[in-house]
Order: structure tokens, then C-alpha cells, then sequence
């Protein structure tokens, strides 16, 4: 965690990824993230992957790091009451509310301001106009499952990646809110939806363009990389890895690593291409495949890597978690990112902090994900100012609860 936006303060209402994710994101720069959760725990709390011991959720441990946290009854008018107070407290860097609960009337923006006028709300949608959505549905809706896999029949890939997008999103578009607000007093209700991130970056990467311009439909192509050359190969010892060859420099060397320079230029000379041209490479990748398929196919992994490296090839072998954290530095110790963490009711595992790094500034220990209602009296006390007999008897009516160990 890093110190950079020490001294502002979020409220956290949201489930699932993206908000969640925008939260900790700032969470890891420094920001103080009060996450709100319904007594007992909300809608992730015992999202799976579970631990098989304690029935612990590792998903909400692992996207609720470095947070606080407040257990508020939500249906008592009083929780709501308490949560509208938190999200709307005096103070230059707070007033600030994280939700994907769009749809709930007393987190509207409106309700904040009658409370605090230069209130802000970012609000994680699903779609712009309110309808709900995922990634999933998101991700069939844009034709990436249709380019996905060896044919014709949609394929959906495992990686959230709208989700992750639309909650880097919306972190950016708090610190932007906030930004005019400094300079001009005013509050307002920020919206990212799953759908808008995921349709723009279809547009950034000309794939909208393809199809209006070029009136051209792009085939599903397995393995193999668009426009460039790449695809997975098998070695000797029956191992898979994906090579990359994009720039010049690139496919040069692969070329001399594998002993077929004089073979690819007999084929340019022969097709009347240059290869130097990553879109004929794309071209006639299938004649080009075979050539390194065969050299990959005589060599074990081991040599094929020291060979790659040496070159300075981009190439990675396919591997599971397990095979990563095994042998893979970058996932590990080795590297700052990665703590061994010691997690409430888990146990300790190789945990991460934020990828960003700041050369001028120390890293700060990870954090672990607080236990549920950790913060709750610290939180009421210090933001609210209550004292400990209002602090119980919020206790004793229900409304508030913690820590759940």
C-alpha cells in the first residue's frame, strides 16, 4: 500500500467485482475504503472459492483488502441513516460514496446532497440505461465469444475482463470527480457500466471499425494471434508454450533460434511477400507455423527457454496456478508485490498489493481484508463522533454488529 491518497476517505456500498476492485484499488494507494456490508455479511460474502476448512469466502478476502469495515443492518431506516451520515461526513476528501447499488432510492445522489450539497456518488452500472447486467452477459454481447476456440460455436473465457476494466474505471473517475470538486465546489453522481467498457474497447481496438468500414466479419482462429504472428506450440516433452514474434526484431530472431532463415526467405522469394510485414506474416502463418512447429517439437522446454530468453523472444509456457507459483518468480516473494499474508479464519497465503509502482515512494506491508464489522465502534467514534453509549445502543437495537470472528 502506498501513502498517496492518505487523506481521502471512501464509502464502500457494492458487490460483486468491479466496485469492489475500484475500492481496493484506491485502498492500495493509501485512501481509507469504509466498505459497508449487512450484519451477517452481504451478497460476496461467502462467494466461492471457500476455504475447505472454515467456509470462508478467499474471493471477498481477496478483492476487500486493506479496507475497514462496518456491519449495518440496511433494512432498519436507523443502518440507512448511519450509512447516508458516513457517506456524506465534513471534510475536504470525504463525502465521497463507491455503490453498484444503483437502484437503491436512499443512496440516490439526490439523498446525498440534501445531506452534503457537494456530495459525490460513483455508480457501477451494468448497463447506461439501468438494466442489469455481468460480465458474462456483457462479454457474449460484444462477439468475443464468437471469435473464441477453434469454430464457429461461442466460446466465453474465464477472465472477468469487463468487470476489471469498468473498476479501474471508476476508480479514475472518482479521483476525477474529486479533482472538480476541488476546483469548483461541486459535487456529482459518476455512472461506468459494464457494457459502455466493454463496447469502447471493442471500438479502440477497430473491431466496430472492421465492420463498418471494412464490411468484414472476423472468423474465429483458435490459438493463433490477429494480425501478427503467434500461436501455441508443443515442445519434445510434451509441454505447450505461446510464441509471439511481433516486431521485425522479433521474428528475425525467431527465425535464427530455429534454424529456418534461409527457408523463409525461399518462401518470400517463392510467395512474392516480405515477412518483415507482421500482417503477411498473419497471412501465411499456416506455412510459417509448420516451420517453428517442427523445431519447437525436437527440443525440450527447458532448452527452447534458455534458447527464447537468450534471443530475447516473447514466449511463455501454458502452466496452471499451481505450476506458476512453483516456478514462476513474479509470483512469489521475489517480487515486492507479494507478501505472505496472514488472513482471519484463513491462514496466510502469498497475497498482493497494488501493481503500481512509484519509484520515489516505499512500499507500506499489505493488508489483509478486515473481518467483518472489524471497524464498525472505531469507525462510528472517530467519523461520527458518537460516543460509546450511543455506539451501544446501536449495538442493542440491532443496527450495528462486529466484529464477526
Amino acid at each position: 500500500m502506498y501513502s498517496l491518497f492518505r487523506s481521502l476517505s471512501v464509502v464502500e456500498c457494492s458487490a460483486f467485482i468491479a466496485a469492489p476492485l475500484a475500492a481496493m484499488t484506491l485502498a492500495q494507494l493509501g485512501a481509507e475504503v469504509i466498505r459497508v456490508d449487512m450484519i451477517g455479511g452481504g451478497l460476496d460474502y461467502k462467494r466461492w472459492p471457500l476455504t475447505k476448512d472454515t467456509g470462508r469466502s478467499l474471493y471477498w478476502a481477496g478483492l476487500n483488502k486493506g479496507k475497514r469495515s462496518v456491519a449495518v443492518d440496511l433494512r432498519k431506516p436507523e443502518g440507512r441513516e448511519l450509512v447516508q451520515e458516513l457517506a456524506t461526513r465534513p471534510g475536504p476528501n470525504a463525502g465521497v460514496l463507491l455503490t453498484n447499488f444503483a437502484e437503491v432510492p436512499w443512496l440516490a445522489q439526490a439523498e446525498l446532497e440534501k445531506k452534503r450539497a457537494d456530495a459525490i456518488s460513483v455508480v457501477v452500472q451494468g448497463s447506461p440505461d439501468g438494466a442489469p447486467a455481468v460480465d458474462y452477459t456483457i462479454n457474449c454481447a460484444v462477439g468475443f465469444p464468437e471469435l473464441t476456440g477453434p469454430d464457429t460455436r461461442p466460446v466465453n473465457h474465464v477472465l472477468p475482463a469487463w468487470d476489471i476494466g469498468c473498476g479501474l474505471h471508476a476508480a479514475l473517475g472518482m479521483l476525477g470527480a474529486i479533482r472538480q470538486r476541488e476546483e469548483t465546489g461541486k459535487g456529482q453522481r459518476v455512472e461506468v457500466s459494464l457494457s459502455d467498457i466493454a463496447m469502447a474497447m471493442v471500438g479502440n481496438l477497430g473491431q466496430i471499425a472492421e465492420v463498418q468500414v471494412n464490411d468484414d466479419d472476423r472468423k474465429p482462429i483458435g490459438n493463433d494471434l490477429f494480425g501478427a504472428f503467434g500461436r501455441d506450440f508443443e515442445t519434445a516433452d510434451g509441454k505447450r508454450i505461446m510464441v509471439v514474434a511481433i516486431t521485425v526484431k522479433q521474428w528475425k530472431n525467431l527465425c535464427r533460434v530455429c534454424g529456418i532463415e534461409a527457408r523463409v526467405k525461399a518462401l518470400e522469394t517463392a510467395l512474392e511477400v516480405d515477412f518483415a510485414d507482421e500482417g503477411q506474416r498473419f497471412t501465411w502463418r499456416e506455412v510459417l507455423f509448420a516451420l517453428v512447429a517442427k523445431w519447437i517439437a525436437a527440443h525440450p522446454l527447458t532448452e527452447i527457454g534458455d534458447l527464447f530468453d537468450a534471443a530475447g523472444l516473447s514466449w511463455g509456457p501454458y502452466q496452471s496456478v499451481r505450476e506458476m507459483l512453483a516456478t514462476d518468480k513474479r509470483a512469489s516473494t521475489a517480487n515486492p508485490m507479494f507478501e505472505q499474508v496472514a488472513h482471519t479464519g484463513i491462514g496466510s497465503y502469498l497475497t498482493p498489493g497494488s501493481p503500481i509502482v512509484f519509484k520515489a515512494l516505499p512500499r507500506e506491508p499489505v493488508r489483509p481484508a478486515p473481518v467483518l464489522g472489524q471497524d464498525t465502534d472505531e469507525i462510528l467514534a472517530e467519523r461520527l463522533g458518537l460516543d460509546s453509549g450511543a455506539i451501544g445502543k446501536l449495538h442493542d437495537d440491532g443496527i450495528v454488529a462486529g466484529p464477526d470472528a
